[in-house]
C-alpha cells in the first residue's frame, strides 16, 4: 500500500516535471514522517510500559502480613507472613467455619493486592516566620472628616 502511495507520488512529480525527471525527494520525505512517527510511538509506549512496570514493583514490594490479595490463579486470601530472601509469601485462605489452610506463592503470582506502596513525599520547607497580615487602611474615616468640614462651611455660611 505505502509502496503504491509512494511510486503515484514519484509517478506524479516526474509527469509534472518533464518526461525522465524524476525526483527522489517525495519518497524520502514519505519515508522520514513514517520513521519518525514509530520512533515517536516507541519511545512514548516505552515510557508508559515502564511505569506500569515501576507500579506493579511498588505493589509487590508494599506486600506485607495483613494485606489482602488476589493470585493470577484467582485464590483469594491474606498475607501471613513475607519472606523476602526467596521472594514468597504464605497466604491464609478460607474460614474458621470451612477451615483455614496456608498457601506458600512467588510474590510474581500477585493479581491484584489492596497494599498502597509508600510514596515519598518531599520534606515540609522549613517554616518561615508568618508576616503580619495586611490591614486595608479604610476610607471611612476620611469621609467622615470630609463631611464635617463641609457640614461647618455649610453651618458657617
Amino acid at each position: 500500500m505505502w509502496y503504491n502511495l509512494l511510486t503515484s507520488v514519484a509517478d506524479s512529480t516526474s509527469n509534472s516535471a518533464g518526461e525522465g525527471a524524476t525526483s527522489p525527494w517525495p519518497t524520502y520525505i514519505m519515508f522520514g514522517i513514517i520513521a519518525a512517527v514509530m520512533i515517536v510511538f516507541m519511545v512514548y509506549n516505552r515510557r508508559t510500559q515502564m511505569k506500569r512496570q515501576k507500579e506493579a514493583m511498588d505493589m509487590l514490594n508494599a506486600i506485607q502480613p495483613g494485606t489482602k490479595v488476589k493470585t493470577i490463579g484467582g485464590i483469594c486470601g491474606v498475607v501471613v507472613e513475607v519472606c523476602p530472601e526467596d521472594n514468597t509469601f504464605v497466604l491464609e485462605t478460607g474460614t474458621e467455619a470451612s477451615g483455614k489452610s496456608y498457601i506458600k506463592f512467588d510474590k510474581q503470582a500477585v493479581y491484584q493486592s489492596d497494599a498502597n506502596a509508600k510514596k515519598e513525599e518531599p520534606a515540609p520547607a522549613a517554616e518561615t516566620p508568618a508576616e503580619e497580615p495586611f490591614e486595608e487602611e479604610t476610607a471611612e474615616p476620611a469621609i467622615e472628616e470630609a463631611t464635617e468640614e463641609v457640614v461647618e462651611e455649610k453651618t458657617e455660611e
